[in-house]
Parts: structure tokens; sequence; C-alpha cells
């Protein structure tokens, strides 16, 4: 590809140099946009429209030395425009061709015929300036169009230096390497690091990681980890190198193999559509339902905690049938982060699906991060040390770590893909189980009879039979 442009459309260049400003407003009317000097009407407008005030001093002054009237003023109101005001005690002196405009107490208000000339001047020299200069405009504008090809292949030509400089000092800078590119279905990436989260974070303490996958052999791998361990950040980074190995650019990592890419499918953070009627788990199903549909073998999918916005039991068995078809239909290159750890048993199952872990520990109560991407699955979420660095109360914290030690572990799936447990109903009929006597009581009252002291003693009565039993 030839970085150097064969046209630099240097006459254009010079043209515009000297006709225009080197800070050009926004738009035609917020300012200059041509030099000085380059059209004579123009600089009278503009001088006229940026120094009313000196001019009108200057009549001032003159009209003063004429009719020697040392007191007399011109002023300006919206009302009136402008006028020449003097006391009443020197009438006497005011020159015939003055034109009595309005009587004060004290004084009066004249007009001449130079005076209204120079309003006029004043008051429409913006708007003719703004005239002129917007002809002028576009008629630079037309003359520039005739290059236009020229302009466009040197726009062209430089963007691309443009971006190749961008890379190229990143790759310095950085320390990037130079990716292999090829028609395998592999995506290697050694010892990566996140581009844009490795600048922010302080210099040499982002943790990089190596990411394998092969979609003929270990496609899918199952994240799993505490929250702000770096799940997401992972996923990202093996988007963006992708994107930037493609786009013929160097990557941040020690060494990199990546199979062509057809498309990358992200399903990564909470949103929703409420003015559409759309919850979060609804905008999650349907983004999920796109990319079931869309990707091919050669696509990157990245999805990140699918099937949080209902319940567990609901949520795990459609990250279980999600994970299940991109890893056995569409078989493709999948990264999947999870905090259902049941969802862990599919690697049991497939040899195409592991399981790996972003490393975190306790200790004293704090949770560390490691950032670390190892093999296996997590051995806990962590939630309530997380939230304890979120700041919630010690006493909301340690309620929860009553009830967590209380609570019925996740749910998992049986070693029977088949016997996938079904959620409870939350109201069971009478078919479903066998009523109570104090549920067979209250079916049978007439509540549109029963008196409002008649259902309190009835109410009374359950609850003295639910004690003595």
């Amino acid at each position: 590809m030839r970085l150097i442009p064969k046209e630099l459309c240097s006459g254009i260049k010079q043209r515009l140099q000297e006709e225009l400003h080197d800070e050009l407003p926004l738009s035609l009317s917020a300012g200059r946009v041509f030099r000085p000097g380059i059209d004579k009407d123009m600089d009278e407008l503009r001088k006229l429209a940026e120094s009313s005030k000196d001019y009108v001093l200057e009549l001032e002054a003159q009209e003063r030395q004429t009719t020697g009237i040392s007191n007399l003023k011109i002023r300006y109101t919206r009302a009136f425009g402008y006028y020449i005001e003097v006391s009443k005690a020197r009438l006497s002196q005011v020159p015939t061709h003055y034109h009595r405009k309005q009587t004060l107490t004290n004084a009066e208000r004249f007009v001449t015929e130079e005076l209204n000339a120079l309003q006029g001047k004043i008051l429409s020299a913006e708007q003719q300036l703004l005239a002129i200069q917007s002809k002028r405009f576009e008629a630079l504008r037309e003359e520039i169009a005739k290059d236009s090809l020229k302009v466009r292949q040197l726009a062209v030509a430089l963007a691309r230096l443009d971006v190749s400089l961008a890379w190229a000092h990143n790759a310095a800078c950085f320390d990037y390497t130079k990716p292999i590119v090829d028609e395998s279905c592999v995506l290697e990436l050694k010892e990566s690091r996140h581009p844009v989260v490795e600048q922010l974070a302080e210099r040499g303490s982002f943790v990089p990681n190596t990411i394998k996958l092969d979609a003929r052999s270990k496609r899918l791998m199952i994240i799993t980890g505490p929250n702000m361990a770096g799940k997401s950040t992972v996923m990202r980074q093996c988007a963006l190198i992708v994107i930037m190995a493609q786009s013929g650019g160097f990557v941040p990592a020690e060494q990199a193999r990546i199979g062509m890419v057809d498309r990358i499918y992200t399903r990564i953070g909470a949103s929703d559509n409420l003015a559409a009627g759309q919850s979060t788990f609804m905008v999650e199903m349907q983004e999920t339902a796109a990319m079931l549909r869309g990707a091919t073998q050669r696509s990157l999918v990245l999805l990140d905690e699918v099937g949080r916005g209902t319940s567990s039991l609901d949520g795990m068995a459609i990250a279980w049938a999600v994970a299940e078809h991109f890893a056995d239909t569409v078989k493709c290159r999948c990264l999947f982060a999870t905090h259902y750890h049941g969802l862990c048993a599919l690697a049991d199952r497939r040899e195409h699906v592991f399981n790996c872990n972003v490393t975190a520990k306790e200790q004293q109560g704090e949770v560390v991060f490691f950032h670390r991407l190892s093999e296996g699955v997590a051995s806990k979420s962590y939630g309530v040390a997380v939230a304890k660095l979120a700041g919630l109360p010690p006493e909301l914290l340690d309620r929860a770590a009553v009830l967590l030690q209380e609570l019925p572990e996740e749910p998992r799936f049986h070693q029977d893909d088949s016997a996938i447990p079904t959620q409870r109903e939350l109201f069971e009929t009478q078919s479903d189980a066998k009523m109570s006597d104090c549920e067979e009581t209250i079916l049978a009252m007439d509540l549109n009879t029963l008196r409002p002291i008649d259902a309190l003693l009835r109410l009374q009565e359950l609850q003295d039979n639910l004690k003595g039993t």
C-alpha cells in the first residue's frame, strides 16, 4: 500500500493559506473567515462593524468643533437610533441643517443627514459583511470543487498515513507484536493486554493473560470469578486484539495467532429499553437471539452473564442451552463469563468446552484480585467481600454472611442431560397437593357477605388453630 500521496494539491493549499484565516470559525456568521486585504468592501464593512463607537466619537468631535457647542453629545437608543443632544442653554448655536427629533425638559434632540447615513451604515454593516463573506466563500468552494477528485485522493492517502503512523507509534512505545493472521480457526494470544485499560492503569501494573481457543477442538471457554476480577476485561481485550490484527496493526501481546474472524458478537453489560417496554432481560434475550442467528464457525462470540435478568434456575437453564448451541451447533470460538457455577459442569460432558477462572483470594475478610486467568472453576464468587469494597454498611454485610450459610446452594444440572430440573410453581392448585384445613376454611368463606368483624374473628380462629398444631 502506497502511503506517500502522488498529488499534494499544492495550488489549492497555497490559495487557502493566502485567503483564509488560520483559526476559522465554526460557521460563516461566527467570525472572520477571510484574511484582511482580500476584499476592500469586506474590510471597510468589518472596520465599520467593529469600530462603530470610534466613528461616532469622531463625528461628535467634528460637530462640536463646527458648531462651537462644547457639551454636544451623540447618543443612541433602540427607539430613536442615533441622535445629537444639545442643552436648552445652547439652542441658539444649533445650525439650521439640524432637524429637531424630540424635546426634553433640559435638552433638545436633533438628527442630521450625515448622522442618519452613518447610522444606516453601522446597522447594516454586519448584514452586508455576512452577505459578502458568504458569497465569496461559495465562490471559493466552487473553485476548489473542480479539483474535488484530487482532494479526496489526498484525504484518503493522509488518512492511511495517519493510521499507519498511529499503529507504528503504539507498536514502538507500548511493546506490541506482529500477529500471525491465517486461515485457521485458532485464536491464540500469549500474555495479551487490553490496549486501553493498560494505559489507564499504573505503569507496569496491568496483568496480561493467555487465551487459547480452537474452533476444531477447545472452542468454548467458560470463565468464572468474582465481580471486579477482570472477566469482562479479558473478553474485551480479546475482541480488540482481533480487530487490531485484522486491521493491519500490531497487537498488545507477546505472541498472537489469529484465524480469520468474520464477525465479532458481544453481549457484555446490562441495558434496557424502557421506552419500548423492553426490560434488561428482554434486551439481553433479543441480542442473544441475533447472535444465535448470525454466528458462523468463523465468528468470535463474547457472552457475559447471560440469563442474569431472571430467576436463578431459569437463567442457568437458558445460559446452559445457549452455551451448548454455540459449542455443538455453531462450533465457533466463544468466551462465556458466568456466575452460574453449575454451568461449569458442561465441560465434563463436552470435550470442546473447558473452564477457566480469574483468580482471587480472601485474606482477613478482604478480597484480593490477581486478575490472572487460570484453568479450573472459581472456588466462590466473593460477593459479600465485593459488597464490602462498595461500602455497604457492616451490619448489612454481617447479616448477608449469616444468610449465606443458611440459604441453599445454587442448583446444578443432573448427570443426565434430559433430567433438567423444572421450576416449582409459585402457587400449587388442589390437584398438585392436598390442602390444609386452614386453606379449606379460607376457600369456603363468602367474602361478599362477610362483615369485617366476622372476618377478624375467623382470622383469629385460624391463627389459634395454627398455634395449636
